[in-house]
């Protein structure tokens, strides 16, 4: 499909041409009393069209992201995706979604953590644009009974709030729930590795007393701050090249809708999965020629 037509799997259509959520019925579209309907997860179709359109000059000119192997994210039904995280206020999150939706136009949910959710303004906007917050049953249910693409980052803060110097050092993913996930809801995890996003916003510095004061897990002063200003640096980005390596999906020989799996099983194919990850964000670190060249 050519890049100019409109993203019409994202964005269903009823009998009038008005567009409509998924799994929503069109007889339930009504301009005059919603505006701005929903879906079971608060995202909103026609936010979402709208984040994409604003984010588009930013992922293709600034960043200037680069795929190899989405050839192995599935067309049909679904799956978890699971990649690196880096960043203070990381860019890989919208970076895969825009990409996925763009390409294939197949919706993507990004688990968050509660505390992001819970922000104002950026909460909601985050809800509306695919954004839902970490829980495994809202994994199960997005995976299983939606069976939709799932985003999630299993290193979580542990990574967005390493110092400059550990960047591309993968934290442990946590204790495998992503697995066992994956496992009850009989999808593949579908790995990916990412460079580029522990540059476009590095920490410097990090204060623990504001981040109590805060409630925060950590509270970063960035590079981004230099070259922005003290609030702009928040949001900006450093134009750093992307590129994500897709790898072929993980597949799991148990069977599906169990209550519990094998701790040590879960635990074993959490880790092979991120030494996966970590061999490949290796290799394309020493293939790149410049951070900001690619």
């Amino acid at each position: 499909m050519p890049a100019s037509e409109p993203p019409l799997r994202l964005v269903p259509t009823d009998d009038a041409g008005r567009a409509r959520p998924n799994g929503v019925p069109a007889a339930s579209v009504d301009d005059d009393v919603d505006p701005l309907p929903v879906d079971a997860w608060g995202r909103s179709e026609q936010m979402r069209a709208l984040a994409r359109a604003l984010y588009d000059p930013v992922y293709r000119y600034w960043l200037r992201a680069e795929w190899e192997g989405l050839e192995h994210v599935p067309l049909d039904g679904g799956a978890l995706l699971v990649a690196n995280h880096g960043g203070a206020i990381p860019s890989d999150a919208p970076v895969i979604m825009h990409g996925i939706e763009r390409e294939l136009l197949r919706p993507v949910y990004g688990l968050a953590e509660n505390l992001f959710r819970s922000l104002p303004v950026l909460g909601t906007l985050w809800s509306r644009t695919g954004g839902v917050p970490a829980h495994p049953d809202n994994a199960y249910r997005l995976l299983h009974d939606d069976q939709q693409l799932v985003l999630v980052f299993p290193e979580g803060t542990k990574a967005t709030g390493k110092h400059v110097r550990d960047r591309y050092q993968l934290r442990r993913f946590g204790r495998g729930g992503f697995v066992e996930i994956a496992m009850r809801a009989g999808v593949p995890v579908v790995p990916m590795a990412v460079i580029g996003n522990e540059e476009a916003m590095p920490i410097l510095w990090k204060s623990a007393r504001i981040a109590r004061l805060l409630g925060l897990p950590y509270f970063p002063v960035t590079a981004n701050q230099f070259v922005y200003g003290p609030v702009l640096g928040y949001v900006l980005p450093l134009p750093a090249k992307f590129r994500i390596r897709v790898l072929p999906p993980v597949t799991f020989d148990v069977p599906p809708g169990q209550t519990r799996y094998n701790r040590g099983v879960v635990m074993e194919e959490a880790e092979r999965i991120r030494a996966l990850i970590q061999t490949e964000v290796d290799d394309m670190l020493r293939r790149r020629r410049s951070v900001w060249r690619g």
